[in-house]
């Protein structure tokens, strides 16, 4: 299957090279036919001129500012590819993490969507820890709403991978979205055409900049509150989010 790595960017330029260094360092180790589009989302700073500097990064322009105008223009260059992977300039692809998707794709033909948790490289002991206990909630939640009341499913913003026509039958992304409940939104929406799977085996390596600047109970506590929202409700109930950038 071939697979295309869409990642918005928004004025990450300390750490946008990290990013397309593991991706391209997985690709290579991997042997996987996989491609990465960057979606310079209304960046003010170097963000495209590096995401240029690497000779296999497409890089897309989208001057709309939002993540889920983004992604949705990282969608729309995939044209020709049968997976998408969805994730973040602040990540850092570990390595198996395509053998993990390969595998789980070809295991399973009813697979739609495939996702996981982060491991945060730059947190605290103690909030990796409560993180830890957080994830084993999200798993718990995962199979309830998955296998019990059969309403949707668990999606980790910025480390899954889903089919592209399954996207395209469910309607694409809701660019009312701005920022937080898009990853449920997906999760919800493609439930009713697949299994999506949340799995521990697909990790994906970011920055707690968010969780570290906000604080992990009351990051938690929002990305929860929309989760749910969005899952019984259809759309989140927080509309608006703070940029947090590497100072």
């Amino acid at each position: 299957m071939k697979l295309a790595f869409v990642i918005p960017a928004y004025n990450e330029e300390a750490l946008i090279g990290k990013c397309l260094e593991s991706v391209v360092a997985e690709i290579a180790r991997s042997g996987a036919d996989a491609d990465i589009i960057v979606v310079n989302n209304a960046s003010t700073d170097r963000t495209g001129e590096i995401a240029r500097s690497f000779p296999t990064v497409q890089v897309v322009d989208e001057p709309k500012k939002g993540l889920v105008n983004a992604r949705d223009a990282g969608f729309a260059a995939s044209e020709g590819y049968e997976l998408i992977a969805n994730i973040d300039s602040d990540t850092i692809v570990p390595e198996g993490w395509l053998d993990t998707v390969f595998s789980e794709f070809a295991r399973d033909d009813k697979l739609v969507c495939l996702s996981g948790p982060y491991v945060y490289y730059d947190m605290s002991p103690w909030n990796r820890f409560l993180v830890g206990a957080f994830y084993g909630l999200t798993y718990l939640i995962y199979v309830v709403n998955r296998f019990v009341l059969r309403v949707g499913s668990v999606v980790q913003g910025g480390n899954f991978v889903f089919k592209r026509a399954a996207w395209e039958q469910v309607g694409g992304y809701d660019r009312s979205i701005v920022f937080f409940g898009e990853d449920t939104d997906v999760a919800v929406r493609l439930s009713k055409v697949g299994g999506v799977k949340w799995t521990f085996a697909l990790k994906m390596k970011t920055s707690g900049r968010r969780l570290e600047k906000e604080g992990v109970f009351k990051t938690a506590g929002t990305y929860t509150l929309n989760f749910f929202w969005v899952t019984f409700r259809g759309k989140p109930v927080t509309k608006s989010h703070t940029d947090i950038r590497p100072e």
